[in-house]
């Protein structure tokens, strides 16, 4: 086993002596020996678990022994703030050395972006969305810069192999290893996942299978013994059933005085909403989610650190690495999306010695309750969600075969699949991709090179390509500003629907009275008023789609099953009430047809939303056109009967179909038009599938309540 003497030693003197440590965690101990070796590798641990320590201790300590000049660590996170978080603890450590680390992201201004350019740090901070803005940008010369770049190290990992910005994440590695013309180490960070070996694979791109790679994480390995001789915090989770957000603002303020408590809620408007009502009840409450102004978001990161006997509303924004410091409470209302993003959220607590990890479920609708029910069910048995790239990324292959000619100028027309070494999507299968754009004029051809073409420029080029780097989507906003300072962004929709009165908003937790509005620069101005603001962020106008594992742990938790948590009273008669409600709908014994009482036919199949699409599309011949998917049931034609039924179920056996794709979810992927129509809609259809989910429903038994007619 690897230890303090086989890292650097000025690195150790410090460790030991400025920061006090006596030895390493288990996962700091084993990280160093494939680390210093230039191995890839996956760092594993729980949260709080010393991951940025064991992946910089062994880098830094090679960057001395080898004698690394320039950048040549970049450091890479999902999000500003983790960023704005880390950058402290990673000035301190390269100090030790003699070296340096930068933060180069949205936030940063052009004074310190210029100094970065003229005196390159050693270890660099920033997103990959800025890392491509930085490739294509004309004063930045990407080569130079990123000519000793040795490794990437991509904290939060998971964040990004979930969704696009994963592949745009690999991508980019691949093109910068182009560039640097070696091999690039590359180190992921993560909280537990359920396939640390995929994730791995994943992570090392084109280099899977042929670089040395091993996953770390003692924890797993280790025996029940050791386990418990670790000293684990005591886990202690409650579910409570409230009702709204009023009430849930009532307990939040009567519980745990003098604690700081930091609550996670589903939507922005949610945020707003309890933030306000908690306010108005004399609790100090800071905000944090993505359409609030750096300085209002700093604010609450700020209070992390730093304040007591407060509560911190967020988003999802707060739920990654941070360092929450003293934080005693997290309270959730209704319920994450996944299992593994209620880990990252129970590991907010507990860094103290002595203290328990906790989590206090607030629901605040039936299905709210039975989700949060079905979750925490699924937790106690220790399941986690597979990390799972999203299938055929073909909008992401457009946006980078522009992007590569913006950064290049020109590429040989033979030869852009090099730029990405024969990873996956990105090879032979772009060839149609790459005739579409040159047909539509997002790309030129002349003389065997590829370059921007004029539908690029006019689509992609405001302000120096900014919109070319980010791979998702967001609605237009309006600025509010209060004089000159920024508040945050709002829908327009609030600023344009007809009302009585004076038009309010609420934003940061207040409420505003819109005073002028600057359409042409989309800016709203407010002046503060007493109470009464709405708040409001349009998506894509789809529920959030709940996996057929969720789903599935929804119905045992309906058949019976409650989880390994305390449950409340109240939570306790709420659960009984949605057994009695739900009694027609659940058979432990497979699926079933009753007649709803709204007079149609519905299919309970309890296999959540994408799974449900892929069924409804598949037995057309029984399936009502006229029907808006959910997670838990299929509605069916009028006129069905088991005869019927079971000769659709027996012409899908040779195959099932994908789901029909919404127009609107077309026109939102991001470069989407710059994919021939047939591709855009392929690439949607197959990610609202869920095939294996489907074919596990049609394997189990269906059972018909009633008769059709009847």
């Amino acid at each position: 086993m690897s230890s303090l003497d086989d890292l650097d030693p000025v690195l150790t003197h410090h460790i030991v002596n400025s920061l006090g440590w006596r030895s390493l965690r288990p996962l700091q101990e084993d990280a160093i020996e494939p680390l210093m070796a230039g191995e890839d590798a996956i760092l594993l641990a729980p949260t709080a678990g010393g991951k940025t320590e064991a992946a910089s201790f062994p880098i830094l300590s090679r960057m001395t022994a080898e004698r690394w000049q320039g950048t040549s660590v970049l450091y890479l996170c999902p999000l500003k703030a983790l960023l704005n978080n880390l950058l402290p603890r990673l000035e301190t450590y390269t100090s030790w050395l003699g070296r340096t680390a930068a933060l180069w992201h949205g936030d940063v201004t052009a004074g310190q972006r210029k100094r970065i350019l003229n005196n390159r740090p050693d270890v660099l901070l920033t997103t990959p969305e800025s890392m491509e803005a930085m490739l294509v940008s004309a004063n930045v010369d990407h080569k130079a810069f990123f000519s000793g770049l040795r490794t990437v190290v991509v904290d939060e990992v998971h964040a990004f192999a979930g969704d696009d910005r994963g592949w745009h994440l690999l991508a980019l590695l691949e093109r910068l290893q182009k560039s640097v013309g070696r091999p690039i180490q590359r180190v992921g960070l993560s909280a537990t996942v359920g396939n640390p070996v995929e994730l791995l694979h994943w992570l090392q791109g084109s280099g899977a299978g042929h670089r040395v790679a091993r996953v770390v994480a003692p924890h797993l390995d280790a025996s029940p013994a050791a386990h418990s001789a670790t000293n684990e915090p005591v886990v202690d989770i409650q579910l409570d059933y409230v009702g709204s957000v009023d009430n849930a603002a009532t307990v939040i303020a009567s519980l745990h005085a003098g604690e700081k408590r930091l609550v996670f809620c589903e939507s922005r408007r949610m945020v707003e909403e309890l933030g306000e009502k908690l306010r108005l009840r004399g609790v100090t409450t800071f905000l944090s989610h993505a359409s609030l102004s750096v300085d209002e978001r700093r604010r609450a990161e700020q209070a992390f650190a730093e304040a007591r006997d407060c509560v911190i509303v967020s988003t999802s924004t707060l739920e990654l690495g941070i360092d929450v410091g003293d934080l005693d409470r997290v309270i959730q209302l209704e319920a994450p999306a996944t299992v593994a993003s209620f880990l990252q959220r129970l590991g907010r607590t507990g860094r103290r010695t002595g203290t328990t990890r906790n989590c206090l479920f607030l629901a605040l609708t039936e299905d709210g309750l039975l989700s949060a029910a079905g979750l925490l069910l699924l937790w106690s048995r220790g399941w986690v969600e597979p990390i799972v790239p999203p299938p055929e990324p073909r909008h992401i292959v457009a946006q980078q075969l522009i992007a590569l000619c913006l950064q290049e100028h020109r590429v040989g027309d033979r030869l852009w699949p090099e730029w990405w070494n024969g990873l996956g999507p990105f090879g032979q299968p772009a060839e149609p991709i790459v005739r579409h754009l040159v047909d539509e004029g997002f790309l030129d051809r002349d003389g065997g090179m590829l370059f921007v073409g004029p539908e690029a420029e006019r689509r992609f080029g405001h302000r120096h390509f900014m919109g070319l780097t980010a791979v998702f989507t967001a609605p237009p906003q309006f600025t509010v500003f209060q004089g000159r300072s920024e508040i945050g962004r709002t829908d327009p929709d609030l600023l344009t629907e007809e009302i009585e009165g004076p038009r309010k908003l609420l934003l940061a937790g207040r409420s505003w009275l819109v005073t002028y509005i600057d359409w042409r620069r989309k800016r709203c101005y407010v002046e503060p008023t007493d109470g009464g603001g709405k708040a409001k962020w349009s998506g894509l106008g789809f529920a959030r789609a709940t996996s057929f594992e969720l789903t599935r742990a929804v119905r045992e938790v309906l058949l019976g099953a409650d989880p390994s948590v305390k449950l409340t009273k109240r939570a306790v008669a709420s659960l009984a009430e949605a057994r009695d409600h739900f009694m027609d709908a659940v058979h432990p014994g497979g699926t079933l047809v009753t007649r709803g009482r709204c007079g149609y036919i519905r299919w309970w199949t309890w296999a959540g939303h994408r799974a449900n699409a892929t069924l409804a599309a598949s037995l057309g011949a029984v399936t009502s056109p006229a029907q808006r998917i959910n997670d838990c049931w299929i509605r069916l034609r009028e006129d069905v009967d088991p005869r019927a039924w079971k000769q659709a179920v027996a012409d899908v056996s040779g195959g099932l179909c994908l789901p029909e794709v919404d127009p609107r979810a077309v026109k939102g992927l991001k470069f989407g038009e710059a994919l021939p129509p047939r591709l855009a809609e392929a690439t949607l259809a197959t990610r609202f599938a869920d095939m294996a989910g489907a074919r596990t429903v049609l394997e189990e038994p269906t059972r018909f309540v009633v008769e059709a007619g009847t």
